[in-house]
């Protein structure tokens, strides 16, 4: 009974088409740590500046989480442990290696400028907030509600930050204009709003609804006039999570578990036009699959290359220990890239066409950095 079950998902799906995919492989022009290979420490989650020299990523040491920024080079410049001072009339006591404060920082996004990040911290205190990075290394506070501040995404294009808060009890975007330092609700719905990313133009946002493992991709426009609801882009019963905007601005991929064998944990990659005139849902949004057997890093959407025709991506191929295909959009073909690392993830794109990402080495993350020959525009 379980077996005609099965079938009968299998037959109920749409079908997509099928990608085509080269073993063969391609060799980089280069790969290399981004830092001296370390124990004791996991990297993870590099995220690149705007001008493409400086990385900021996370790392981990034990249950805190500190950010560190580093040129391309690898040349250090700065590590974040932020430690909220203690309120006024409070006095923060912890017992040295029995108590202590675990500072957890994460969620990294640039400033247009390239000298600001916003980030999501608890300040060692419990409670997650949003923080700035300054240009002389100084990190200041930005939000201070009492719920939940994150998913920060900083606009490409002006000083003003999407953010998750969950200070409507649930979880709905909101706009935080930092000149003026005024927050304004975005989204008023009865399902969670997750991971907002602004387009190229600063002037869309895209980002997940749902909850459970439903979640729907849409867009909307901030500030528009008069006021319009939220475009959906998804709105089949699949999962599908982490919108990435194209860089001209055309295009989203985002991560899907629909699949023709109807299996939940099998994910791939779609990819639709920005603008909503693809279909949401059955054979039309199966169409717009470019690559299967895909992992998802749920912390970092599919990583566009700068020319907007082709995303770098992490294969779900165990024994070959994870690794980094280029998928192009238009031929529906992925291409191995011969990094030799393994257990690779977090695939991030600079707009100079220089690719970071996490993999290990003797069980610990490193951060890696890779170019390809012709990853330019």
């Amino acid at each position: 009974m379980r077996r005609l079950v099965v079938l009968f998902v299998a037959a109920a799906l749409p079908a997509f088409a099928e990608e085509q995919t080269d073993p063969a492989g391609i060799e980089p022009e280069f790969v290399r740590p981004l830092v001296p290979v370390g124990r004791g420490r996991n990297d993870s989650n590099p995220v690149w500046s705007p001008s493409g020299d400086t990385i900021a990523f996370e790392r981990s040491r034990g249950d805190d989480k500190e950010i560190v920024v580093v040129r391309v080079s690898g040349e250090a410049v700065q590590t974040i442990h932020q430690q909220s001072p203690p309120a006024p009339g409070q006095s923060q006591f912890f017992f040295p290696g029995v108590v202590e404060a675990t500072s957890y920082n994460s969620g990294i996004s640039w400033a247009p400028d390239g000298k600001r990040f916003v980030f999501m911290s608890n300040g060692g205190e419990g409670n997650y907030d949003l923080y700035v990075r300054e240009p002389d290394g100084r990190v200041v506070r930005v939000t201070t509600d009492r719920e939940k501040d994150g998913h920060a995404d900083w606009s490409p294009t002006d000083d003003r930050i999407a953010f998750v808060s969950g200070r409507s009890g649930k979880g709905d975007l909101y706009l935080l204009e930092l000149p003026a330092k005024a927050t304004t609700r975005l989204t008023h719905g009865e399902r969670p709003y997750l991971y907002p990313q602004w387009s190229p133009d600063g002037k869309r946002l895209a980002f997940i609804q749902g909850s459970n493992q439903n979640h729907d991709i849409a867009v909307l426009e901030p500030g528009r006039t008069p006021p319009a609801p939220p475009k959906a882009l998804s709105t089949w019963p699949h999962d599908d999570l982490r919108p990435a905007w194209s860089p001209d601005g055309k295009r989203l991929a985002f991560y899907t578990n629909y699949n023709a064998a109807g299996d939940p944990k099998a994910w791939a990659i779609a990819v639709v036009a920005a603008d909503g005139t693809d279909p949401t849902e059955g054979e039309g949004l199966a169409a717009r699959v470019v690559a299967t057997d895909v992992v998802p890093d749920i912390e970092r959407g599919p990583a566009w290359l700068p020319d907007s025709r082709r995303i770098a991506y992490v294969r779900d191929e165990r024994q070959a220990f994870y690794p980094i295909y280029v998928a192009d959009v238009e031929k529906r073909a992925s291409t191995l890239l011969r990094t030799g690392t393994k257990m690779n993830h977090d695939v991030t794109c600079s707009r100079e066409g220089l690719l970071a990402f996490r993999a290990q080495v003797d069980q610990w993350d490193q951060v890696y950095v890779a170019k390809l020959k012709d990853s330019k525009p």
